[in-house]
């Protein structure tokens, strides 16, 4: 039979269960888009910018059970959207990526957007292919899906070519996608062996620890029998924030160590074996690495590079989070341990919680002290909102200081309902990535926390939002500065280099895209203009709230790696950085 290329395309993405494409139309492209006007399974959606468009995709793939994908020209809409797909190639989101491309029958070089965008992409990507003819689109698109979602996942990159997409060409047949089954939680001989020896270190821990990334995600129900079992305390990754519920007793926070908030610094402290789940002890998720193991290390991840990586490991179990910790609870509980040992983990377990929730009031009571003056306290702010925002309701986040206030001061409680974009680090994400999510589940309240300076970076994105009639709330932490960078100058620099804002008035902003502008002043009105701001998105029109926010108080997290990363310098550049920012303020003095 003939089919063009596009015709190819859009049966391999209704086959895969693709609900949405992401992207802009151009020339080389727009055969593909002709066709899916037409779909009943894929909508197209038009975004202002394709890095906004691969934001979208990114937080689809984190909060569904399907993929999200790109539908963008060749070059520059991979240039552009290539933040986005970075930040799902390091955080490990399935993502695809299509791309049209350049004419193969004319002869003739120098085309526009004429580029290799295989080598371009190949560092941000698990495979990337080039069709070179019809027969090739369907399987590749098949093989491109499992590839993006085997292991680790992460994105994936189909170049096509535009004279495949627009004329018609031989295949052999139109094959339908046979989604693999979900894998089955067997372990095979020496994995279980491997397991065994793990819960019997467990079982024989004075004081164990669970540690959670967002590879753990899956299996957050199996993470609390584990931690129930063992009475063990438990901290996650920013990534992983979703992956245990913050309303669990044994709960402590983000972290360890010296970034990490008082009950998880507690909690972990003389820890003598911890079990890491789906993380690879990254940068932000140790403090920039101030953590200083007292532990013997029993690593679980389904990517074997990230063992030994940062922290040596006593044991590494390659595999399925939720597979490993089934096999773990399953040999805990054959093999419970003698009356003392269980004795002994009751009274660990009673100890630990009664000391977290200790903690936890204490840094909420340090908190609300703290004087905000005219400005919006962040706890007060985050307990009002996490009051009205139901269990089920999403909360995204951008990267910035906001990022760490959520960390510290929002409960999370639903598996993958709070998204923070994290080892990529970019600023931009929040926006879009909300209306992404709001677009798959219009039933669900979706709000994002995102700093003034990320917000200027794609806020406008919000039209997507006002076009499709989805009532996303972006409260906006305006203090005028791109502040989690200023906070770091004052030590080290004493000056403020590049980090000011000049006024922004946001209600021009939500007029220009037809949202609703809310002002948030003071702490009388937080939970009046929360319960404004979901009435209104109930409508189905965004709404920006101005959030007058007061930066003055550090996080645990700012202090804790501005302490670790100054501690660890040679004497010699410790004391130039604190007599510079001396020196300076005496010169210079506020």
């Amino acid at each position: 039979m003939k089919k063009t290329g596009a015709q190819l395309v859009r049966h391999a993405l209704e086959q895969l269960g693709i609900r949405h494409t992401f992207g802009i139309p151009g020339v080389h492209n727009t055969e593909i888009y002709d066709q899916l006007a037409s779909s009943s399974v894929v909508t197209p959606i038009r975004v202002n910018h394709e890095g906004c468009g691969a934001f979208m995709a990114d937080a689809v793939s984190r909060t569904n059970d399907f993929n999200g994908a790109l539908l963008i020209v060749p070059a520059a809409g991979t240039a552009l959207a290539m933040a986005g797909i970075g930040e799902a190639f390091l955080d490990g989101i399935p993502l695809l990526v299509i791309s049209g491309g350049t004419r193969t029958d004319t002869g003739y070089s120098y085309q526009l957007h004429e580029l290799d965008q295989l080598e371009l992409v190949k560092p941000f990507t698990k495979g990337a292919w080039r069709i070179t003819e019809h027969k090739q689109i369907v399987p590749t698109f098949y093989e491109a899906w499992r590839l993006a979602n085997s292991g680790e996942p992460g994105p994936v990159f189909i170049e096509i070519p535009v004279n495949l997409q627009l004329f018609p060409g031989e295949v052999d047949e139109l094959p339908t996608f046979v989604r693999p089954a979900p894998p089955q939680p067997l372990l095979d001989e020496g994995t279980r062996a491997t397991v065994k020896q793990a819960a019997q270190l467990l079982r024989q821990a004075r004081k164990p620890g669970l540690f959670v990334g967002w590879g753990g995600v899956h299996g957050s129900t199996l993470t609390q029998e584990l931690a129930e079992l063992l009475q063990a305390p438990v901290s996650t990754t920013l990534q992983g924030l979703s992956a245990f519920p913050a309303q669990h007793p044994l709960h402590a926070g983000m972290s360890m160590g010296p970034a990490a908030v008082p009950a998880a610094e507690n909690a972990f402290a003389d820890c003598d074996v911890l079990l890491a789940i789906g993380t690879r002890f990254g940068e932000i998720a140790t403090g920039s690495y101030g953590i200083k193991p007292t532990w013997d290390l029993i690593h679980v991840d389904i990517n074997p590079a990230v063992f030994n990586a940062n922290y040596e490991a006593r044991l590494c179990i390659e595999g399925d989070a939720a597979a490993v910790v089934r096999g773990l609870i399953d040999e805990l509980k054959q093999q419970p341990g003698d009356a003392a040992q269980t004795q002994a983990r009751q009274a660990r377990g009673q100890a630990v919680r009664q000391q977290i929730a200790r903690d936890k009031q204490a840094y909420i009571a340090e908190w609300q002290g703290h004087d905000s003056g005219a400005r919006v306290n962040p706890q007060r702010f985050f307990a009002a909102l996490r009051s009205q925002l139901p269990d089920d309701g999403y909360l995204v986040t951008d990267d910035g200081n906001h990022t760490f206030l959520v960390a510290e001061l929002f409960e999370t409680r639903g598996s993958r309902h709070l998204i923070t974009p994290t080892d990529f680090n970019c600023m931009g994400y929040c926006v879009p990535a909300a209306v992404g999510i709001k677009l798959t589940h219009p039933d669900k309240q979706v709000v994002g926390i995102v700093g003034d300076g990320a917000f200027l970076m794609t806020g406008l994105e919000l039209l997507t939002a006002t076009e499709h009639q989805l009532g996303v709330v972006c409260y906006v932490f305006n203090d005028g500065e791109l502040s989690q960078i200023s906070q770091a100058q004052k030590l080290p620099f004493n000056r403020k280099a590049c980090t000011v804002l000049p006024e922004v008035r946001f209600k021009g902003i939500a007029d220009a895209v037809g949202a609703h502008y809310l002002r948030m002043d003071g702490h009388s009105d937080i939970a009046a203009i929360i319960g404004q701001a979901q009435t209104l998105s109930a409508q189905g029109q965004p709404v920006i709230v101005d959030v007058m926010i007061d930066y003055s108080k550090q996080t645990r997290f700012t202090k804790g790696i501005l302490r670790t990363n100054l501690m660890r310098m040679d004497l010699g550049n410790k004391l130039r950085m604190i007599g510079r920012a001396a020196w300076r303020r005496v010169a210079t003095p506020e």
